[in-house]
Parts: structure tokens; C-alpha cells; sequence
């Protein structure tokens, strides 16, 4: 099977471990010996039962999450959480506090405007293309919340430590970086992530909101749109995207089992990224577009010296077993995207054919 298998640089649906997948392939047929796949099995019988609660109980074993959190796996990917977190958590006549550090980031602004909802945005890196991550911000004191990007897929940033918003509940969209690296719960009231990226297939999103911020919600939000209905129903109101966080399960498995906690993801991803960004810097023929202090370790983005030769560039990766190499389509250029599923040997690949690249075309 690995034979067949290409290098996985994509941005989303992106790679996953292939230990994760040969297990999918080999029960889907016969789950558990139920007889049934897992995509025909009652969403109310013990076998989802238990994939549901494994899988949240290792998403809080793996972030030390506390019981005041709950963990919920909900549909409409961080889009919908755009429009669901002002809508359940910004009371009347409170206003929100916002950082603009690119495209998903404005997209939420947009969002939360949309609902009359008062928005500071309190910093933005738009003035220099969101090149870089904003520092020395002033939070709101009364703010309903503090509202982050951690990682900007796009343009390549990330935030390597998270501001002090002092007592002002943060909430964030990590779904580009979710389960990479430990990070201190605490400071968080609301974090959520769209699987496809970082802990499984595109379908479900990862949503994990603190006890007192469940109790915002609106009783008059309709169910499918309120907190509080995922929260008193584990997830199960209506049928979840079964599949997906079955997948998602066997991934937090292999992270907690497998690597070994995200210490040690962390690790691994850190050593990617260093190899790569080496690269880049070592070689004049390639220039990165992120901040060096700013750079992300998930998406590293970067431009060769004309359009012609990153078009070039992309079609003789894929012919070489590299993938997903093209830039996005908003600014072009190139974008290897290394979750913790893409692999050192993949990331060794990819620096031997940028210098092979630039030796024949420099």
C-alpha cells in the first residue's frame, strides 16, 4: 500500500497516519465483529458509544483538560464556528476583542458583525499582507472574550506563545494546529478545530468550550446553533458524522500511543519545520514570506523567483511523489503544509528536490 502513496504536502484534507488508515480499511467492513461497518452501526449502540467517549476522553488526557471542559464533535467545519461563538457567548451590551492576523481571522470579524454584535479588533497584521504575528496588545478589560487565529494556514504564520488577555476568556481556532504542541488549557474558554487538517478527515469539528461559557447561551438560539445542546447530549442530539470521529479516534490514538503525547509531537513537528525553513534560507533561489519570529511550523509558505517557475516547480514535485505544493489560490506561491501525520522522510524528500530544483533552474 505505502508503495503507491505519495508525499503528502496538502493543506487540508491532509494526510493522515497510515497506520490510522490500514486500520479503517481493515475493520470497515466488519466493525468490532458487529457485522456491520462502522458507517451502518446505530449511532445509539455501544460500539459508537464507546468510539465517541474514547475519543473524547483522549482529547482531555492529551490537552489536561480539567472536567470543567467539554468535549463535543459538531458539523460545518470552523466556519459555522464563526457565527456560533458571538451568537452563544457575547451577551448583551458586551463588546468582543478580536485579532486579525489573515483570511479565517477576518472571516470570523465578518461573522460576529454580521449579528450586530459590538468587535474591537484590538490588532492586525493586514498592514504588511499578514506577514507576521501582532505583539504588545491591548485587550478590552469587559471584553465577552478575546478571539484568536493560533496558526494561519494561508500566509504561514503562527502564534508560538498566546497573549495575556489577563481575566478575558480566550477563544481560538486552532484547526490548523490542533494537537501539535501541549498548550496551558487554562486561558481558554472556547477552542475549536475543523478536523481535516491536523486530527482526522474533513466532516466533524473538534469544539472544546468551558463549563461557565456553556452557561451564556441563549435558551432562545435555535438547538442546532446552541452550545448547550451538544454539551447535555454528548455530541448526540442528531446523528454525528460517525465515520469521521471514528477516524478521529484512531488518530488521538496514535498521537497518545504511538508518538507518545504531544511533547513529543511537538518535538517532531519543530525538527520538520527547522529542516525545511533551513532549506529555504540556505538557498537564494527561495524566499520565505512569514516573518522569521512569526513563522508557522504546520504551513511553511514560500516563493520562488517568478510565477512560471512555482507553477514548474509544483508539477515536477508531483512527478516526483511530492503533493499539495501549490500556494493558495488568494497569494500563489508555494505552501508545504507538515501536520503530524506528514513524516521526516516526507520532509527529507521535499528539501533533496528543492535542491535538485534549484541547482537546474537557479
Amino acid at each position: 500500500m505505502k508503495a503507491n502513496r505519495i508525499h503528502n504536502f496538502n493543506p487540508g484534507p491532509a494526510a493522515l497516519p497510515l497506520s490510522v488508515l490500514e486500520e479503517i480499511r481493515d475493520s470497515f467492513l466488519n466493525y468490532k465483529g458487529s457485522g456491520m461497518s462502522i458507517v451502518e452501526v446505530s449511532h445509539r449502540s455501544k460500539w459508537f458509544d464507546d468510539v465517541i467517549n474514547d475519543a473524547r476522553y483522549r482529547v482531555k488526557r492529551l490537552l489536561g483538560l480539567s472536567d470543567d471542559y467539554h468535549v463535543l464533535f459538531m458539523q460545518g467545519g470552523a466556519s459555522m464556528q464563526f457565527c456560533m461563538a458571538p451568537m452563544n457567548l457575547i451577551p448583551e451590551g458586551r463588546p468582543a476583542d478580536y485579532v486579525n492576523t489573515g483570511t479565517w481571522s477576518t472571516k470570523a470579524i465578518h461573522e460576529a458583525r454580521l449579528q450586530g454584535k459590538k468587535i474591537n479588533v484590538v490588532a492586525s497584521s493586514e498592514d504588511r499582507g499578514f506577514c507576521y504575528i501582532p505583539r504588545n496588545i491591548s485587550f478590552t478589560e469587559n471584553a465577552a472574550y478575546a478571539h484568536l487565529t493560533s496558526n494561519n494556514t494561508i500566509k504561514g504564520t503562527q502564534w508560538a506563545s498566546f497573549p495575556d488577555t489577563g481575566q478575558v476568556p480566550i477563544v481560538c481556532d486552532m484547526s490548523s494546529d490542533i494537537m501539535s504542541r501541549p498548550i496551558d488549557p487554562a486561558p481558554f474558554g472556547l477552542m475549536y478545530a475543523g478536523a481535516q487538517k491536523n486530527i482526522g478527515p474533513a466532516g466533524v469539528t473538534l469544539v472544546i468550550i468551558r463549563d461557565d461559557m456553556v452557561k451564556r447561551s441563549p435558551e432562545n438560539l435555535p438547538a442546532m446553533l446552541n452550545y448547550s445542546t451538544f454539551s447535555a447530549k454528548n455530541s448526540m442530539f442528531n446523528t454525528p458524522p460517525c465515520l469521521a470521529i471514528y477516524a478521529c479516534r484512531l488518530v488521538l490514538k496514535w498521537l497518545e500511543e504511538t508518538i507518545g503525547g504531544l511533547d513529543k509531537m511537538e518535538s517532531i513537528n519543530h525538527k520538520k519545520a527547522a529542516i525545511l525553513y533551513d532549506a529555504i534560507d540556505g538557498n537564494e533561489f527561495y524566499r520565505g514570506t512569514a516573518e522569521k519570529e512569526s513563522r508557522s511550523m504546520m504551513n511553511i509558505t514560500f516563493r520562488l523567483p517568478s510565477e512560471d517557475l512555482e507553477l514548474e516547480f509544483v508539477a515536477q514535485a508531483l512527478d516526483n511523489g511530492l503533493g499539495g505544493l501549490k500556494g493558495h489560490r488568494s497569494v500563489g506561491g508555494c505552501r508545504a503544509s507538515i501536520y503530524n501525520a506528514t513524516g521526516l522522510d516526507a520532509v527529507h524528500a521535499l528539501v533533496e528536490f528543492m535542491k535538485e530544483f534549484a541547482e537546474k533552474k537557479g
